[in-house]
């Protein structure tokens, strides 16, 4: 039999937006319970370096940065846990989740902030690189400051890997963008930009085989489609820019979601179509996806989520 317990508010997921709930939460005194989902700290546990979050002047490292906020939010009383969602009911209320298949919580309120996972090739190499912060990222706005004149590359075929490409063109002695197909996907008016941009050289059928380096990206061993041939590029960055998921399928059944499984908010709030439910972060952001914008709006659903429940 499940084990069962009841919580005034559950906080699903552990970035910056899971942690600033969970501060704002605890300090209302309505005593959350956060579970840290499979992914404990969320995407900046995969950062090496975090320069753009206010208040550290010499920068964090990401897994520092997820340390510090998770034991401000225990300081205040949040229950921190391991464990992550398997089912919800929200078909009534109190709501019902799920732990690990084995054990049910059910919640007066909930705060949904599981983020999104970055899409990435699966090379091997790429993972290695990725892992040991060596010089690959799937976030421009976020290191693209660390390859100030130098040399980059970037995969995508989309407006994403467009706006970007652009932004490190801003930053960068060169920026070479790998496109798998013979056209992009991207609009018209980035396509046009891209174009137009002298630093940005566009290779297209061209697919990477390897990320080059041992320690950092050195460049990447690429074959074009139509012709076979394999050739090398120089670089000291690597950017994947092929798209996001966000980490939402378990609750698609109860709530309304976009095409890609973007949870859709009440444009003025933090609300879901379902009272009593409220999310923050990535989850629902495909548009700024940065940590400071999570963990606004982290704080804009700890603030719903006590005005739902004093109302109740």
């Amino acid at each position: 039999m499940k084990t069962q317990e009841h919580t005034h508010c559950l906080i699903i997921g552990s970035g910056p937006a899971g942690y600033t709930a969970a501060i704002y939460a605890a300090r209302a005194d309505l005593k959350p319970i956060m579970y840290q989902g499979m992914q404990p700290g969320g995407q900046l546990t995969t950062t090496t370096e975090v320069d753009n979050f206010p208040g550290y002047p010499n920068g964090v490292t990401g897994p520092e940065m997820m340390e510090q906020l998770e034991a401000q939010a225990k300081r205040f009383g949040t229950d921190v846990r391991h464990g992550w969602v398997t089912a919800v009911d929200f078909s009534k209320t109190p709501h019902q989740v799920t732990i690990d298949q084995d054990k049910i919580v059910t919640a007066d309120s909930i705060i949904i902030a599981t983020g999104a996972s970055a899409k990435y090739l699966g090379l091997p190499s790429e993972q290695r690189l990725l892992q040991s912060g060596g010089g690959v990222s799937a976030c421009a706005v976020c290191d693209g400051f660390f390859y100030r004149g130098k040399e980059v590359i970037i995969v995508g075929a989309g407006d994403t890997a467009c706006e970007e490409a652009s932004y490190l063109a801003k930053l960068c002695k060169k920026v070479t963008m790998l496109v798998r197909g013979e056209k992009m996907r991207a609009s018209k008016a980035m396509q046009t930009r891209v174009e137009q941009t002298p630093n940005i050289e566009i290779l297209y059928n061209t697919e990477t085989l390897e990320v080059l380096g041992e320690s950092v990206v050195e460049g990447a061993s690429v074959k074009n489609q139509k012709t076979g041939v394999e050739t090398s590029i120089v670089a000291d960055g690597f950017f994947v820019a092929i798209g996001h998921t966000p980490n939402t399928a378990v609750f698609k059944p109860f709530l309304d979601m976009d095409e890609t499984g973007y949870i859709i908010k009440d444009p003025a709030s933090t609300k879901t179509n379902v009272a009593g439910v409220f999310v923050a972060g990535d989850c629902a952001d495909k548009t700024y996806r940065q940590a400071i914008t999570a963990a606004g709006s982290g704080c804009m659903a700890s603030l719903d989520a006590e005005r739902y429940l004093s109302a109740l």
